[in-house]
């Protein structure tokens, strides 16, 4: 595995790496070229586990022997030929756009998207999923990688984003998931609220998670002797506006938090924490 000692930030083989701050650059970059980044050592051992490929990895030349067995991984068998760039931290501040301080980066391929009906019937050991989120044009990478973290400590089966949902492998996203991004399925649905009508094929209740008049609390939808449906999907809408009104209509049932304070409602991140655990088996 070839180690290559950069000192100049505009090195053309750290295209991958550089301005990582620009939000719009790095989200039309990364999808268009198959690749995102991983931050930090736990991030890029969780995303080798769930059998993602590197291209490339960057970092101080200190972590070297702490990333050893990342480095063994990717680098295992004759074929291995996956480069690790070494920079000052200077360079790398300069290439990245931030201190780099959490081990490495890695730019890693981006797996192919599951069909919808294949990642549902593949979840819980080919049972089939029970309970998945779906989000719509939630644009926040910071609250899409915090529902998936909640999602996968609460017993989540799947998560599904709308088209204009912001992209669960951007790079913050996947930092403030902590990973979890790699552990709890995922997919894109192809149309909007179009996708919601392929669930209820499925067998899945619609619930949208919106301020409405009809709208039943969640302690009802999970009041006994019924309990919460057998194949539930909790829709969750963008920061600000919330759900749409064609999501809402398409919905079997509007669902509200029950809440106090002259508190109207919760950041869409915390909603989401509070309707994964109030409706886990």
């Amino acid at each position: 595995m070839p180690v290559v000692r950069v000192t100049d930030p505009a090195d053309p083989a750290l295209a991958d790496y550089t301005r990582l701050t620009d939000v719009a650059l790095r989200a039309k970059h990364e999808p268009a070229k198959g690749l995102y980044i991983a931050e930090s050592s736990t991030v890029i051992r969780r995303a080798l586990a769930a059998g993602h490929r590197p291209r490339s990895l960057l970092m101080a030349e200190r972590w070297l022997a702490d990333l050893a067995d990342v480095l063994d991984a990717v680098g295992a068998g004759p074929d291995g030929d996956v480069p690790v760039y070494l920079g000052e931290p200077d360079v790398l501040e300069a290439v990245t756009g931030f201190h780099l301080h959490r081990g490495a980066l890695a730019a890693m391929h981006r797996p192919p998207l599951a069909d919808v009906g294949a990642l549902l019937a593949a979840a819980r050991g080919g049972a089939g999923a029970r309970r998945v989120a779906v989000l719509e044009d939630i644009v926040d990478h910071t609250n899409v990688g915090a529902i998936f973290r909640s999602a996968a400590a609460l017993g989540v089966d799947a998560v599904l984003v709308s088209p204009r949902c912001a992209d669960p492998l951007y790079r913050r996203s996947v930092r403030v998931s902590m990973g979890t991004v790699f552990q709890v399925p995922w997919t894109r649905l192809a149309t909007w609220p179009g996708g919601l009508a392929e669930l209820q094929g499925l067998g899945f209740t619609v619930a949208a998670l919106a301020l409405s008049d009809d709208a039943v609390t969640l302690d009802d939808l999970v009041a006994p002797p019924v309990g919460p449906p057998t194949r539930l999907a909790l829709v969750l809408g963008t920061e600000g506006d919330g759900l749409s009104r064609g999501a809402v209509q398409a919905a079997d049932v509007v669902v509200r938090i029950p809440m106090a304070g002259g508190v109207d409602s919760l950041n869409v991140a915390a909603a989401s924490a509070v309707a994964f655990w109030a409706t886990r088996a």
